[in-house]
This record gives C-alpha cells, sequence and structure tokens, in this order.
C-alpha cells in the first residue's frame, strides 16, 4: 500500500532554495520522492545548490528568477511547465529580512520586504496556480513565520509582511479549494541558518531563544522537512487555508 506521503510522481518548485530553510524543504520532498526545481536569483549558488542535491540521487533542476519581478516569473514557469514538467507543489519561500528601529526604518527598505516576502507569493502563486486550476489538483505552500502573530523590536515591516502572507494563505485555500488546491502555510520559530547566524552567535540573543522556547533550543532546517511533505502530499487533503506552526511551542507559552 503506497504511503500517503509519498510524493513519486510530483514535482515541485522551491523559490529562494539555494540555500537554508528552502534548501531544507527542497531536500525533504525529494526525499518523499518529488521531483525538485530549485529557484534562486544567483544562478552560481543555485547550480551548486543542484549539483549537491542530485549527488543525493533527487530529480533536480535549477530556474534562475526574481520573484519580484513578473515578466521574469512568468517566463520561468512557462519554460518550467512547457519544458520540464507540470507543477504539483509550489513552495513560496524566497524572502528577506531587514532590522531598524520603526522610527529609522528606510522606506526603500520597507518597499523592499513587502515585494520580496508579500507580493512574491502572489507573483509565484497567480500563473503556477492557472495550470494547477486546469488540471483540477495541485499544493500550494506559503512560508510565513511566527512574527506573523507576534512581533518584537525592529521588526515591524517583518512582521506585517508576514501577517500579510498568512491571511493571503487563507484567501488562496477560500478562492481556489473549489477547483482541487490545496493551500496552506508554514509558521517556522527561530531556526540556526545563515540569515540568522548573528543571532545565533550573540551570547544575550542565544540565551534568550533558549529560555524562551520550552524545547530550549533553535530548530534546525531540517526540522521543517515533516510539515513541508505533509502539507505537499495526500496525507494532507483535506488541510486547506490552514498555517502549521513549527517553532519548538514558543507560541505557545508567556
Amino acid at each position: 500500500m503506497t504511503s500517503p506521503f509519498d510524493l513519486t510522481g510530483k514535482r515541485a518548485l522551491v523559490t529562494g532554495s539555494s540555500r537554508g530553510l528552502g534548501l531544507a524543504m527542497a531536500r525533504a520532498l525529494a526525499r518523499a520522492g518529488a521531483a525538485i526545481v530549485l529557484n534562486a536569483r544567483d544562478a552560481v549558488a543555485l547550480g551548486a545548490a543542484a549539483h549537491d542535491l542530485a549527488a543525493t540521487g533527487a530529480s533536480v533542476h535549477a530556474v534562475a528568477f526574481d520573484v519580484t519581478n513578473r515578466e521574469s516569473i512568468n517566463e520561468a514557469v512557462n519554460h518550467i511547465e512547457d519544458e520540464i514538467g507540470p507543477i504539483d507543489i509550489l513552495v513560496n519561500n524566497a524572502g528577506m529580512q531587514f532590522r531598524s528601529s520603526l522610527e529609522a526604518f528606510p522606506p526603500e527598505k520597507f518597499d523592499q520586504l513587502i515585494t520580496t516576502n508579500l507580493t512574491s507569493v502572489f507573483n509565484v502563486s497567480q500563473p503556477v496556480s492557472r495550470h494547477m486550476i486546469a488540471r483540477g489538483h495541485g499544493k500550494i505552500v506559503n512560508i510565513c513565520s511566527l512574527m506573523s502573530g507576534l512581533s518584537r523590536a525592529s521588526t515591524a515591516p517583518y512582521a506585517a509582511s508576514k501577517a500579510a502572507v498568512a491571511n493571503i494563505t487563507r484567501g488562496m485555500a477560500v478562492d481556489w479549494a473549489r477547483h482541487g488546491l490545496n493551500i496552506n502555510g508554514i509558521a517556522p520559530g527561530y531556526f540556526a541558518t545563515g540569515l540568522n547566524e548573528a543571532l545565533v552567535k550573540d551570547p544575550k540573543f542565544n540565551d534568550w531563544i533558549e529560555t524562551r522556547t520550552p524545547m530550549g533550543r533553535w530548530g534546525q532546517p531540517e526540522e521543517l522537512g515533516g510539515a513541508v511533505v505533509f502539507l505537499a502530499s495526500e496525507a494532507a487533503a483535506f488541510v486547506n487555508g490552514h498555517i502549521l506552526y513549527v517553532d519548538g511551542a514558543f507560541t505557545a507559552t508567556v
């Protein structure tokens, strides 16, 4: 009997997947049997990630495009659909962070952050969803954050962008569930990635994370694997419009 978590025969496009959480989720999807399309803007880093993932036996393609550029996205989605194969699973992972007190936050950085974290989810999901709707099935997983429901000093624009990602996830489910699509989100807590390297190395911040998180530690990138495979699989066939927190119980305590 085939496992409901088996992704054999499926193809997953993961944005922002040349490193960090995106690459970790791509690895997990590949281990579950999915063919992978990696994406990033940096073609060199993308090629290196694709080479390493292919060395594990995974079926991998690398397609460089900018998730903030609609023309680039449309060309890339058409290329994938026409030349590589249908996109069965989309993971909208590309994002950025910029920290500053709100009164001093550079307006151009605010615009860049919103465009990268929020507008990109619409930019990529819309053309991909049109193909999924035509086929009557598809899985979209949007990467939110524990900041989708919280905030802390210096992160207000990031928190605002991720709250919006959570709500556009719900809206996508409301619009597209009737077409056979499942759209859900994952809200990671604090994970030890290159993006957070300075925070991991900051003794005061590290102590705060270990004290504040009931599990007493940072998350490791591979620990998102189970969540993304679940939401991308038939095991989550009736899960729609849900935000799954993967945060070591951070948001469960005061």
